[in-house]
């Protein structure tokens, strides 16, 4: 089962229709912008809203219903950054997101390109961002449960805050419970890319260079915290993108189906 679809079994029966649009759509969906996506979802369902009220005048929708619309289009947003990153290059062909060297071993890195093994920094800092492509598809049951508990009052919130404001408010919820989640598969990618053998290299043949300080590094702690800071880096740009665009502004959207304010 896709994301979006994976999101709609927390809904309503009544929401079942926006499944039935996901589908129909297939991948021409998933190059829309999530406004738009959005957008055309609660079009379809006939969702004009003119109170605060608990149904609908013109569709006989209830708030819980179009609300559902709204979170599908959070969701087509979120599986786009996560989409992106979690594939081959995601990180380590992004300059943004990039997972260098920890700091502490860019020493010894230097050490060792004086020496002519430059090539086992290189190499090292590459499956470190491997480790991370491999483990962020993980984050999508998480974005699946946030994106399901919020509330209508949390859509309003999130309407009349700053423009990262949904990505503020995952990243309170989520923040932890990613890097949680994200831990055992990048502990194991670690491992199985080599990063962890090349680790020990890479610090052994260093101490083998006279009079040089000891240094060390915690190879999981450093891709879990430069990973989850790169997901919410993305959807913050593309939660500003929607924003500040015309044709697939958010307020636009909440202002038509929660009425103006929120």
């Amino acid at each position: 089962m896709s994301f979006a679809g994976k999101l709609l079994s927390h809904s309503k029966r009544g929401v079942l229709a926006i499944a039935v649009i996901v589908a129909a759509n297939g991948g021409a969906a998933a190059q829309q912008g999530w406004l738009d996506q959005g957008r055309a979802l609660l079009g379809t369902l006939g969702g004009n809203t003119d109170t605060q009220s608990a149904t609908t005048s013109g569709s006989g929708l209830s708030e819980d219903q179009i609300s559902a619309g709204l979170r599908e289009a959070l969701a087509v947003g979120t599986e786009r950054v996560v989409d992106r990153l979690g594939t081959t290059n995601g990180f380590n062909g992004n300059p943004d997101v990039h997972i260098p060297l920890p700091d502490s071993l860019k020493m010894a890195d230097q050490a060792l390109q004086r020496v002519g093994m430059g090539a086992i920094g290189s190499d090292l800092e590459l499956r470190l961002n491997r480790a991370a492509e491999a483990a962020v598809p993980q984050a999508r049951a998480l974005f699946i449960d946030a994106i399901a508990k919020m509330s209508l009052q949390d859509v309003r919130d999130i309407y009349s805050g700053p423009k990262d404001s949904a990505t503020r408010y995952f990243e309170a919820r989520m923040a932890q419970p990613l890097a949680d989640g994200m831990r055992p598969i990048v502990d194991a990618q670690l491992a199985e890319v080599g990063a962890v053998q090349l680790y020990d290299r890479m610090i052994g043949e260093y101490r083998n260079i006279p009079f040089v300080p000891d240094v060390k590094a915690n190879l999981t702690d450093h891709v879990l915290g430069r990973a989850v800071d790169g997901v919410f880096l993305l959807l913050a740009r593309e939660e500003a993108a929607i924003r500040e665009d015309p044709a697939r502004r958010t307020t636009e959207l909440l202002q038509t189906v929660f009425g103006a304010g929120g």
